[in-house]
C-alpha cells in the first residue's frame, strides 16, 4: 500500500510517522508497505541462518539486521533490505543509527539481499543503482521465481540468484542457477546452491 502521491514525505518525516506494526520503505517520497509471501520469508529464514553460521564460524564482527532502513544521500529513499549484514566496527560513525536503526554509509554495510517480489525492477534497477552508488560492496538479488528481465537473468527465464560484487566503484554480476555454488567474496566457505535456497 502506497499513500497519496499528494503527501510526499521527508525522510525526517517518514521517521516520525512509520508505524511499528509494519514494513514500511520510502520511495522518493512515498511510503511504501512491503507485504511479503510465506515462500519468501522462508527464503529470507534460511538465507539467514547460513549467513549467522558464516559470521559466527568465521568469528567475524557482523551481525544480522532485518528491520534497519538503508537512508541514501540526498533522497528522500529509505530501504529495508531482506537481509542487511552489519560490520559493529563502523556503527560508530553513523550518525543516525542510535537514535533510529538507520544506515547511511556504504562502509558499515557487508552484504545486503533482496528477495525479489512483483516488484522485480525495484531490485534489479533501483536498488541495485542505489546501494552501487552507497559504496555497499556485495549484494545479493534472490529471484526464486524468476521474474526479473531478460537481460538481467537470461532467457528461458528461470529461477536466479544474481550475486554483485563492487569493484572500481560498479558492481560486476555473476549469475548462479540450478545447482550452481554460489561464489561469494564475503563469505568464500559459504556452501550453497540456488537449488538447496528455493527449495525453502
Amino acid at each position: 500500500m502506497a499513500l497519496n502521491a499528494t503527501n510526499l514525505m521527508t525522510f525526517a518525516e517518514f521517521l516520525d510517522w512509520n508505524p511499528e506494526n509494519g514494513r514500511y520503505e520510502l520511495i522518493e517520497g512515498v511510503a511504501v508497505e512491503m507485504q511479503p509471501t510465506g515462500k519468501h520469508e522462508q527464503v529470507i529464514a534460511f538465507l539467514s541462518g547460513e549467513i549467522f553460521l558464516q559470521i559466527r564460524g568465521l568469528k567475524l564482527p557482523y551481525f544480522i539486521s532485518s528491520s534497519t532502513l538503508v537512508k541514501l544521500p540526498n533522497q528522500d529513499n529509505a530501504y529495508r533490505p531482506d537481509i542487511l549484514v552489519l560490520d559493529r566496527n563502523f556503527l560508530s560513525t553513523e550518525p543516525l543509527w542510535e537514535k533510529s536503526s538507520t544506515i547511511t554509509k556504504g562502509s558499515s554495510v557487508r552484504l545486503v539481499v533482496e528477495v525479489v517480489s512483483t516488484n522485480w525492477r525495484d531490485d534489479y534497477v533501483y536498488k541495485m543503482t542505489d546501494y552501487e552508488t552507497l559504496g555497499i560492496t556485495e549484494y545479493w538479488i534472490i529471484d526464486y521465481l524468476g521474474l526479473g528481465g531478460k537481460r538481467y537473468i537470461g532467457f528461458p527465464k528461470e529461477p536466479t540468484i544474481t550475486i554483485c560484487q563492487l569493484i572500481d566503484g560498479e558492481y560486476q554480476l555473476q549469475l548462479f542457477k540450478g545447482s550452481d555454488s554460489l561464489i561469494s567474496p564475503l563469505f568464500p566457505e559459504l556452501n550453497l546452491t540456488p537449488k538447496q535456497i528455493f527449495q525453502q
